[in-house]
Parts: structure tokens; C-alpha cells; sequence
């Protein structure tokens, strides 16, 4: 283990930031589930089936930025910042892509995607509604989370949850205006909180362009250093991003199946898993927040060549990780009740109680997806091996976890909770292949290049 306070004040203290952005934003899809929930029963699952295509989005966005992320923090550790803005101009040009085609598909086939998530009509016709709106918000999420990714790299995180936070608040309040018809305000229902989230999401547009011109000065990103780059480094973002898109593509495909196995089974599990689900991503944000800060970390140590100081960093990473686990799988459990008091009696008396089924099984999956998921995505992506997560999940997802779940839904007939803990238990079993993995120490990859203009060996 680490002794040093130092570690521990600058590890927790990049978490922290990271795990208030990660609040922050996932707190906007909240408050919709929240205020949405208030409103209508219906209303809230429809934009629950709608957040599935904005998670599937959010994964590929993080997977495009995390392939900055880990040449990025390379290069730092390596005192080379040149070659940072040629990274972020080729991961903007992936994930721009990527956006644009998102937006295609969901402006010309909302209904159709919603059947595939859901057979009530009721909901589907409210996600309809939201659709139409929100899918102009998706290339304006994507420019400004690569960004803000990408300055991660070098150390700068601030601007994050800045940025999230003025989300929040405009989101918040717009939601309440539009939503409801307060103060004069036309009630809109679904489409006044997809308004307001569109015009949160140019707010925070915004935001990060006014701090790249006016205060960054340590990569001097402009919009000409980011149109004008030299293609070669192209190759080696794609050399290393490609895995880790793959990987979030999966997964946010793996997730967008789930969605639709529960939403088959009824308007009140869709309702129960939008709640346990927005729960547990607010609850668990310490966790994504220590595992973004060890990729970081991680990859500085490499990039400056201490790989000798590899040894006890990955020992103390495993523990605070176990930690961080076990006191957000509490939380979850003991909040229970009290989050569902938030919903105001809306909900119905058996999605009420599916609601806390769902959150005792996300308790206990929380405390292994806490220690592999931060092992898997930040120590061993951070050290250079995207490719293993992706490989992994491949055969977790497609082979075990969707296949099982669907044959308990539709084949067994067995309760909801037993679906929906079947489609969470790789949490738990992906511990073993992590451990292995990471024991291995083959994870550790020189990803930058040499002084020659080529690729340093691992």
C-alpha cells in the first residue's frame, strides 16, 4: 500500500471532481425521471426507453473520449503536449460521426426503435414525443463531452463539473416550467423537458467553447488546431480507441436489449427499471469517478517511465476500490424508500414494489461492479489494454447475460427481479477474469510515440 498523504490528497481529490461531474450529469436524466415520474407514470417510462438511446450515445461518446484520455495522460506523463490537440481533433472527428448517424436513425425511426424496447402503446407514444425533440441535442452532447474528456487528460477537471452544473440548474427549472405550465408556461409534459434539455445542452455548448478561447492556456486548443491536424496521429487514436468504441458499442447495444427484455414484461417494470436505474447511476458516481481518476493516474505513472511504482499503486487502487463499493451498495439499500417516497404516490402498487426489488439487487451488484469495473476501465485501460474489456464483454454480454435473462422473461415465465438480477450478475461474476487479468501485469502498454516519430514498445 501507498503511505504517502500526498497520493491520497490528489487521488481523492481528481475522484471527487470527476464523481461531481458524473452527479451532475447523470442528475439531469434524474430530475427528468423525477419531475416526469411526478407528472405521469407513462410519461417517465417513455423517456426511460428514449435514455437507452442516449446511453448507447453516452457510451460511444465516453469510448471516443477515453481513447484521448489514454494518449492524452501518456503524453502528459511524458511532459509532451504537442500531440494532445492532433488526439482530440481525430476523437471529435469519430464521435462527430458517430452523432450525426444517431441523429439520422432516431429523426426518421422514433417509433420504430420504441417498439423494439416496449409493446405499450401508451408509453411508447409519450417516448415518441421526446424523441423528436431530443435527438437534436445529440451532436451538441457529443462535441462538448469529447472535449471536456479530453482536457481530463492533462490534469484539468473543473471545467467538468462547471459545466454540468449549469445543466443541472437550467434543466431543473425549465423542467418545472414546461413540464408542469408553471408561471404562465404552456404544460408541455415529455417535450417541455426535452426543450429544456436541448437548451441545456447548447448552454453547456457554450460554456466550453468561452473557456477553450478565454482561459485554457495549457493545450491552447482553437477551432483551426482542431479542424487543422496532422492525420498521422489518426491512426494511432484509432490504433487505441477502436477497442474501447467497440467495447461501449456493445454495451450500450447489451443495455438497450435489457431495456427492451423488461419493457416486454410490462409498463410497471419499465417504470421500476428507470428508477432503479437512474438510482444506481447517482448513487454509484464515487466509483465511476475512482475509476476514471486511476486510468489517469495510471497512464501518467507509465508515460514517465516509474513503472516500478506500479506494483503498490495497483494494490492501494484494489482496496479503495472494495471501499467505495461497499459503502455505495449501502447507500443504495438504505435510500431506498426514501427515493421512492419522491415520486408522490404516482406510481402504481406493484411498480412500487418491483422498484425496491430492483434496488436491493443493484446494492449487492454495485460492490462488484465498484472493483472490476474501475480495475477493468480505469487501471487497465489507463495502463494501455483497451482491447481486453472489449473482448471480455463480448462474450459476458452476447453469451451469458442476454441469452439467460431473455430464456427467464420469455421462456421460464420467472418473476421480474429474477430477470433483472440476471441482467446484472456479470457485475459479480467479472470479478474473476479482472483479477486474473490484471495479476498479469500484461496490461502494461507504452501506447505514445518514440522520439523518432514512431510507436514506443510496451
Amino acid at each position: 500500500m501507498i503511505r504517502e498523504k500526498t497520493f491520497y490528497r490528489t487521488f481523492f481529490a481528481l475522484t471527487l471532481s470527476l464523481a461531481l461531474q458524473n452527479l451532475l450529469t447523470y442528475g439531469v436524466n434524474m430530475m427528468d425521471t423525477v419531475m416526469l415520474g411526478r407528472y405521469s407514470q407513462d410519461a417517465m417510462g417513455g423517456v426511460s426507453l428514449c435514455n437507452q438511446v442516449q446511453f448507447l450515445l453516452q457510451m460511444l461518446v465516453v469510448g471516443a473520449g477515453e481513447g484521448a484520455v489514454v494518449l492524452g495522460a501518456q503524453y502528459w506523463g511524458k511532459n509532451e503536449l504537442d500531440p494532445i490537440p492532433h488526439i482530440i481533433g481525430a476523437a471529435l472527428r469519430f464521435g462527430g460521426a458517430l452523432a450525426v448517424v444517431m441523429f439520422a436513425v432516431v429523426l426518421a425511426f422514433p417509433r420504430q426503435l420504441l417498439c423494439l424496447l416496449s409493446n405499450d402503446e401508451n408509453v411508447i407514444g409519450q417516448g415518441v414525443q421526446y424523441f423528436q425533440i431530443i435527438c437534436f441535442t445529440y451532436i451538441i452532447f457529443t462535441v462538448t463531452n469529447i472535449l471536456v474528456a479530453s482536457l481530463r487528460s492533462v490534469g484539468i477537471v473543473k471545467i467538468g463539473y462547471i459545466i454540468s452544473f449549469s445543466t443541472l440548474c437550467i434543466n431543473t427549472c425549465l423542467n418545472y416550467l414546461l413540464i408542469y405550465g408553471r408561471f404562465g408556461f404552456p404544460e408541455l409534459g415529455v417535450r417541455g423537458a426535452a426543450i429544456a434539455t436541448l437548451i441545456s445542452r447548447c448552454v453547456e455548448l457554450l460554456i466550453v467553447a468561452y473557456y477553450l478561447k478565454c482561459r485554457e492556456q495549457r493545450l491552447r486548443l482553437t477551432l483551426k488546431r482542431l479542424l487543422r491536424i496532422d492525420t498521422s496521429y489518426i491512426r494511432d487514436y484509432a490504433r487505441i480507441s477502436s477497442p474501447v468504441l467497440i467495447n461501449q458499442a456493445l454495451w450500450g447495444v447489451a443495455q438497450m436489449v435489457q431495456t427492451g427484455i423488461l419493457g416486454h414484461l410490462g409498463g410497471d417494470v419499465t417504470a421500476a427499471n428507470a428508477i432503479a436505474v437512474q438510482v444506481y447511476q447517482v448513487l454509484s458516481v464515487v466509483a465511476y469517478g475512482a475509476a476514471s481518476a486511476s486510468g489517469i493516474v495510471v497512464g501518467k505513472t507509465i508515460g514517465s517511465g516509474r513503472k516500478e511504482e506500479l506494483h503498490p499503486l495497483v494494490t492501494t487502487l484494489q482496496v479503495i476500490f472494495l471501499v467505495i463499493g461497499v459503502f455505495s451498495g449501502l447507500a443504495i439499500f438504505l435510500l431506498r424508500s426514501p427515493i421512492l417516497a419522491v415520486f408522490g404516490g404516482t406510481l402504481t402498487e406493484r411498480a412500487y414494489a418491483l422498484s425496491m426489488q430492483f434496488m436491493v439487487v443493484m446494492a449487492v451488484t454495485t460492490v462488484g461492479t465498484a472493483y472490476q469495473m474501475a480495475c477493468d476501465n480505469g487501471i487497465i485501460r489507463g495502463g494501455g489494454d483497451t482491447a481486453f474489456s472489449a473482448k471480455m464483454n463480448l462474450f459476458s454480454m452476447w453469451l451469458i447475460v442476454v441469452p439467460f435473462s431473455a430464456m427467464a422473461a420469455f421462456w421460464w415465465k420467472s418473476a421480474p427481479v429474477v430477470v433483472f438480477f440476471l441482467l446484472k450478475w456479470d457485475q459479480l461474476y467479472k470479478i474473476i477474469p479482472v483479477t486474473i487479468r490484471l495479476h498479469s501485469w500484461k496490461w502494461v502498454k507504452t501506447v505514445t510515440r518514440s522520439e523518432d516519430g514512431g510507436k514506443t514498445a510496451g
